[in-house]
């Protein structure tokens, strides 16, 4: 089979990977899944492997196969799958959990002792056929086409993740700041609004992005090249600040934000990464907010987005692009010229 392989680390995405012949997985433990991939979304988090920037983090065995948003068709099964059969549409948790430690026992789906995260420290779904197990698979309802949902396995649930936990903060009259309406962030905005009865407002230095989030929900929006983003949330909120900060863009000048226009008693989430946190602490203890840490959701976060997809609250923007042009999509990334979610169709 095919598949897009990074052999060594480096920063010139033209070169990243490489696409070869290798053999297919075989199904050979009795939870095994065998899926014939349709679609494969491209993170910026792939761009980062590729740099190395995971590598002091976790084991990564190179040569491997990136892709960690996958969906598909399952083509194969072990011996004790019951919850899918050969032939069904799926949508594939990008971590395989053991099940028995103590933070599976608890449903931290992240947190698991003995997790492989596909493309990260596995074999991933830049491929025509990607191995994992029934713990990591959810059956899609009938009309969800699994090329279109692909990037939900990461994008989709890193997003839901930090938005659900904003909207347990968030009151009718609050506020919400989502930063950055790119792969993720247009995610957020949608799922934010379809869960909470909060006004939100979107930031990016492009107009086109700020036009996506006005269509999934966002009630004002500011682009910080054209207007300055702390005035901009003082006068909409009267003063008060945001509830809650959606910062899906984690550089130096978005998590600096925090201090001036996070209300008391807030949140920053810090959900994209690359930047640094630099706040006096001073003025966390002034405004008594936080900065909060996100990583992908839960294996039941994913099934309450596959949910809301399936209502028609969330709408994923995709193009789509072969296994062959694999680095110009990375390349195309780097440079911030895909508007919402890269979908490579092997």
């Amino acid at each position: 089979m095919q598949a897009a392989r990074l052999h060594e680390y480096t920063d010139d995405m033209s070169e990243g990977l490489t696409v070869e012949e290798v053999d297919r997985p075989a199904v050979t433990g009795a939870n095994d899944v065998l899926i014939e991939v349709t679609g494969a979304g491209w993170c910026q988090t792939d761009n980062h492997i590729i740099e190395g920037m995971w590598e002091p983090y976790v084991t990564q065995p190179l040569p491997m196969t990136l892709g960690h948003e996958n969906a598909g068709i399952v083509a194969e099964t072990g011996d004790e799958v019951h919850i899918v059969e050969e032939g069904d549409p799926v949508i594939c948790h990008p971590v395989q959990t053991c099940g028995t430690c103590r933070a599976c026992r608890l449903e931290e789906t992240m947190y698991c002792e003995n997790q492989s995260f596909n493309g990260l420290t596995t074999d991933g779904g830049f491929a025509d056929y990607l191995l994992t197990g029934e713990r990591s698979v959810i059956p899609l309802p009938e009309g969800v086409d699994p090329t279109d949902i692909a990037p939900h396995a990461d994008a989709g649930i890193t997003a839901y993740h930090a938005a659900k936990k904003a909207v347990h903060e968030l009151n009718p009259g609050d506020y919400a700041l989502i930063v950055g309406i790119g792969g993720l962030g247009h995610i957020g905005v949608q799922c934010v609004d379809a869960m909470s009865a909060a006004e939100i407002v979107a930031v990016d230095v492009k107009d086109e992005a700020l036009s996506l989030a006005a269509d999934g929900g966002a009630d004002h929006i500011v682009n910080p090249t054209k207007g300055d983003v702390r005035e901009f949330v003082d006068e909409v909120t009267d003063g008060h600040g945001v509830a809650q900060v959606l910062d899906f863009v984690g550089a130096d000048e978005t998590t600096a934000y925090a201090p001036d226009v996070t209300a008391s008693g807030g949140d920053h989430h810090v959900i994209g990464y690359g930047g640094h946190v630099h706040a006096p602490a001073q003025s966390l203890v002034n405004g008594e907010f936080s900065f909060v840490g996100n990583i992908v959701g839960r294996y039941s976060e994913l099934q309450e987005l596959v949910a809301l997809v399936e209502r028609g609250d969330v709408e994923l923007t995709t193009s789509r692009y072969d296994l062959e042009d694999i680095n110009e999509v990375a390349e195309r990334l780097e440079h911030g010229e895909i508007e919402g979610r890269a979908v490579i169709t092997p």
